[in-house]
């Protein structure tokens, strides 16, 4: 897998173990991580909270459990996407260039959008937000949820949307996610459900982004 990802352009850092791989990201933070849950010294599902806890990179699971309930386990702690074995390097290959292009690692020859409302500004390829002028210290996920709502102002967007188009999981059963990932986001931009200014819920529906009155 080293070898085939090497001749398809990427620098490729493989590591053994799982503290190795949380040495290895601290040290050097990488465009994106495979991990694989056969590890010798920890779970991988452990081992993907622990690095969710030092860095926000893209990480792609390399797992043989394919049953709906890890998968949907593992992309609630964090994965940006799974594998299950076998796999080949070529689809590899695919799904990280997919993953990149997602959060805006990938090739910088397309101008990337910067959306603005109101006194909101969010620069996708910078992946910052700005409030007022004053920047915005926010998660991987936060910012990917702004930046969704922020590129489509005044349209309201379902539950179902988001959980597909930014998490990337399948909608099914009741998610607390987008809850508690929207109550950070309004904490931070000095807003709450109460009295919203930008982020509004619309009951039963779903969000939308828009300029305060």
């Amino acid at each position: 897998m080293l070898r085939s990802l090497t001749e398809r352009g990427h620098a490729v850092h493989a590591v053994g173990t799982a503290l190795d791989a949380l040495r290895r990201v601290a040290a050097e933070t990488p465009d994106l991580v495979v991990l694989d849950l056969g590890l010798p010294d920890l779970d991988g599902s452990d081992a993907l909270r622990m690095l969710r806890g030092i860095t926000d990179v893209p990480i792609i699971i390399a797992t043989a459990r394919d049953d709906e309930q890890s998968v949907v386990r593992l992309l609630r702690a964090g994965a940006d996407d799974y594998m299950v074995k076998p796999f080949t390097g070529a689809h590899l290959d695919a799904r990280i260039t997919t993953v990149l292009r997602r959060v805006g690692r990938a090739s910088r020859t397309v101008q990337p959008a910067v959306h603005t409302v109101g006194g909101l500004r969010v620069d996708v390829g910078e992946r910052s937000a700005l409030l007022d002028g004053e920047p915005l210290a926010l998660t991987r996920k936060e910012f990917d949820l702004l930046a969704y709502l922020a590129a489509r102002p005044g349209r309201v967007v379902s539950r179902r949307e988001l959980l597909e188009e930014v998490w990337r999981q399948p909608s099914v059963g009741e998610d607390q996610t987008i809850d508690v990932h929207l109550y950070w986001l309004r904490r931070k931009m000095g807003e709450s459900a109460a009295k919203p200014r930008y982020l509004r819920t619309v009951r039963g529906v779903g969000f939308r982004l828009v300029a305060p009155d």
